[in-house]
């Protein structure tokens, strides 16, 4: 089995997230964005909802956001940076109307559902490919770019973990 690795140059990253602005593919963009700026895992970033980061009654974005970890069953909590902010504002711009229990990730099939692993997997994989960025890409990759560049900046790894 191939290990997944993280994208360590600080331009592909930059390729990385612009590839789906230039498609205007606002969606898969923000799933790039709030997966590098997060560290969730794929299966958690995936089932978030627009309450968690939105406050309806304030009318304002949360800095933070508080997940169940489905993997380890944790509550956790992070921050939501200036970068995945905005992200999350082109979206719901973006969008016709969002309501709090709506997902972020929203299928095309079905009423108000996220979108799988598998396309999340592909939006991660053609990117990769279409860009040629080197070593084994998948949407794990999003969480160990985060931590990478975290670790690089200096963060000591026991706070990572």
């Amino acid at each position: 089995m191939q290990k997944t690795q993280p994208i360590k140059d600080v331009r592909d990253i930059r390729r990385f997230k612009q590839y789906y602005l230039d498609k205007h593919q606002i969606r898969n963009y923000t799933l790039v964005t709030l997966g590098m700026n997060t560290s969730l895992r794929i299966g958690d970033l995936l089932h978030l909802k627009w309450g968690n980061v939105y406050d309806f009654h304030k009318k304002s974005y949360r800095k933070h956001l508080r997940v169940l970890e489905q993997k380890t069953g944790k509550s956790n909590l992070i921050a939501l940076n200036k970068e995945a902010t905005n992200a999350l504002k082109d979206l719901k711009k973006s969008l016709e109307s969002v309501s709090s229990n709506d997902y972020i990730f929203q299928s095309r099939e079905g009423d108000n559902r996220p979108i799988n692993r598998s396309q999340a997997f592909r939006i991660i994989k053609t990117a990769a490919n279409d860009l040629h960025i080197e070593g084994i890409i998948s949407c794990h990759s999003l969480r160990k770019t985060f931590g990478y560049h975290a670790w690089k900046q200096g963060v000591p790894p026991a706070l990572l973990m």
